[in-house]
């Protein structure tokens, strides 16, 4: 070795002197072992780095944001239980800990009016999902209290975060004697035991679960569903209040990893990867972010004023919206109200972002919604706002071959010329169930007259239900379809809900070639506004008309069909009543543009204030269409 040291030294021409570089005796004697040692790993091939020397340095984080962002995509080392720190971009390995032996139950009966069962927003991707994240926009909540374990008192901050995934089939299956077992599975956190999860379920095993695997039984069925819990990794307790600083990250690939992450801000991260245990990787396509009990069915209870705006992220490997589905997964629920429509977003970071309440009033949400209000104007799926002035039965909305959704257009009363239609009755039909709401107050359910209290709704067999607020109807389908009827003594305000969009719809709320200045006839011939006015009723209009032995609507002595000789707007009423009608909509706040116009019209026609209800906080159209 000392040969080896001298002849790398001359080779080197290692000739240091001390006064030429300035460098104390100590220095120079440091530099020189230093190059010594650098040639002595050369000579032996053996290269001299920190990973012989010590643990290879990991990256740092410069700012939260990006030490969160690199987290995220940070796969873990290996099965078990990690947890990150900021600003060290590295999972550290640490104990797991045994989860505990109590299920997150999966949906079952029929859907809640709250968030949870079949009620939410879930999205949904073409292909394969590799990842999905739940966090949240904004929080507004005081408080929240829920079960432990399923029963006994309400306790302060109990609630779980589930980000749970489409049922789909699984080899884990194979054992069943039921063809329809399929598998499901949930990335979970618990704030009772403080720590994140997955659990794993077959869905209608109907048999001895294996072993390892416990045992559910749905209430009110002989079904035998099996779950069982990852390894589960510790995180501290979260109170509600720092709600917004929280996400949750499920992933799972092919090759067999399925994995949970948690973040706490841009601060702390925890991780658990479990391996795989029902091939996710091979079926991920729906991914459903929600905050619900802690367990065994029960339910979050947000103090009163809460709202909560969710976001859902799904990745498959491109930059495409994900698909909005009305649908949800898991028997947890909390107490909030969806409110109104769902947003949808593309890019790097693909979401579904949806609002839940219990201070903001609504009654109806969908992914997608159109409606058909006052004297009447129609606002379509895509934004269209458009005047229809004929009088008859139409096809508002149908989406075949299980949604379709009617309505009876008649003449106003008099003073108001035969040029000014209202909506007199709604029909609609969900699969086989048949409901209509008529003037002055009829509703019909599949032929017979009903009576709905307000807080008692009719639930149905085939999954449909009939509910009421105040003078409102709504009628909602098992996919998340919707119809509502908001009923004044003159004339019925309709909106109509999607539970999936993109979508395929037809009818006068629809429009062609998802351009929102183009409308279709029902036999499929494209019109691009503007429209003449002949052809906007004669030919387009009258196509949608209602064919004989169609009708869902409530049988009528007479039925007019006409249509209108012009068109009627705001500007065609007269000075006075037109100025009285704008100010009543003007103090409601109604905004200025064709909705300001749409409702000074209502008002005058119907002679109520109550008309300009329906415009107070709608969006302004996307386009306007006027007949030339």
């Amino acid at each position: 070795m000392l040969k080896a040291l001298v002849s790398l030294t001359e080779r080197l021409s290692l000739r240091l002197e001390v006064r030429r570089f300035q460098m104390s005796p100590r220095r120079a004697s440091i530099l020189v072992v230093a190059l010594l040692l650098f040639g002595l790993s050369q000579s032996v091939g053996v290269p001299l780095t920190t990973a012989h020397a010590a643990k290879e340095s990991p990256t740092i984080a410069k700012t939260h944001g990006a030490w969160r962002h690199a987290m995220q995509d940070r796969r873990v080392p290996s099965t078990g239980c990690f947890k990150a720190k900021f600003p060290r971009v590295e999972w550290e390995k640490v104990s797991c800990v045994a989860a505990p032996p109590i299920p997150f139950v999966p949906r079952h009966g029929h859907q809640p009016f709250t968030v949870g069962g079949n009620n939410d927003f879930a999205g949904s991707v073409t292909g394969l999902m590799s990842s999905a994240e739940g966090s949240f926009d904004s929080v507004t909540a005081a408080s929240e209290t829920g079960q432990v374990n399923g029963g006994g008192p309400q306790v302060a901050n109990t609630y779980s975060l589930q980000l749970n995934t489409n049922r789909f089939t699984t080899p884990a299956c194979s054992g069943s004697p039921n063809p329809a077992c399929l598998g499901w599975q949930q990335f979970l956190y618990s704030s009772s035991y403080a720590m994140i999860l997955i659990q794993y379920w077959l869905i209608q095993f109907n048999a001895t679960c294996p072993a390892g695997w416990m045992t559910y039984v749905p209430p009110m069925t002989t079904d035998i569903d099996c779950y069982r819990n990852s390894p589960g990794s510790t995180v501290a307790q979260q109170p509600i209040t720092n709600l917004k600083n929280l996400s949750l990250r499920g992933s799972a690939n092919a090759s067999g990893d399925d994995t949970v992450k948690m973040f706490v801000g841009g601060v702390d991260a925890m991780a658990s990867d479990a391996g795989s245990t029902l091939s996710l990787g091979t079926a991920w396509t729906d991914a459903e972010f929600i905050v619900a009990g802690d367990c065994c069915g029960t339910q979050a209870n947000f103090s009163l004023g809460s709202t909560i705006v969710v976001r859902t992220t799904v990745h498959n490997g491109t930059t495409n919206a994900p698909m909005c589905v009305k649908e949800g997964f898991t028997g947890e629920t909390n107490n909030l109200d969806l409110v109104s429509t769902a947003a949808v977003g593309a890019g790097p970071s693909p979401a579904v972002v949806s609002k839940q309440s219990n201070a903001v009033a609504s009654f109806m949400a969908s992914c997608a919604a159109a409606s058909g209000v006052g004297e009447p104007h129609l606002t379509t799926f895509k934004g269209l706002l458009y005047d229809f002035q004929a009088t008859g039965d139409f096809v508002l909305a149908e989406t075949p071959p299980n949604f379709v959704v009617q309505t009876r257009q008649a003449t106003a009363p008099l003073p108001w010329p035969p040029n000014v239609a209202v909506n007199k009755a709604i029909a609609t039909r969900i699969g086989k169930a048949r409901v209509a709401v008529c003037l002055p107050n009829r509703v019909e359910v599949n032929g017979k007259a009903t009576t709905i209290s307000p807080g008692s709704p009719l639930i149905l067999p085939t999954g449909v239900d009939v509910s009421r607020a105040g003078n409102a109807y709504l009628i909602r389908g098992p996919n998340g379809e919707s119809v509502r009827a908001a009923v004044y003594p003159d004339w019925i305000d309709v909106s109509v809900g999607l539970g999936r969009k993109p979508f395929t719809v037809r009818g006068l709320l629809a429009n062609a070639n998802n351009n929102v200045h183009q409308v279709a006839t029902s036999t499929g011939a494209v019109l691009t506004w503007p429209i003449a006015f002949k052809t906007l009723y004669y030919r387009y209009g009258d196509s949608w008309r209602v064919k004989p032995g169609h009708s869902l609507l409530c049988k009528a002595k007479r039925v007019q069909h006409r249509n209108p000789t012009r068109p009627f707007y705001a500007k065609d009423l007269k000075r006075d009543v037109a100025k009285r009608a704008r100010t009543i909509c003007r103090k409601a706040r109604v905004r200025k543009g064709p909705l300001l116009e749409a409702c000074t019209l209502d008002v005058a026609v119907t002679g109520r204030a109550a008309a300009a209800k329906v415009y107070v906080g709608a969006p302004a159209p996307v386009a306007v269409g006027r007949p030339k």
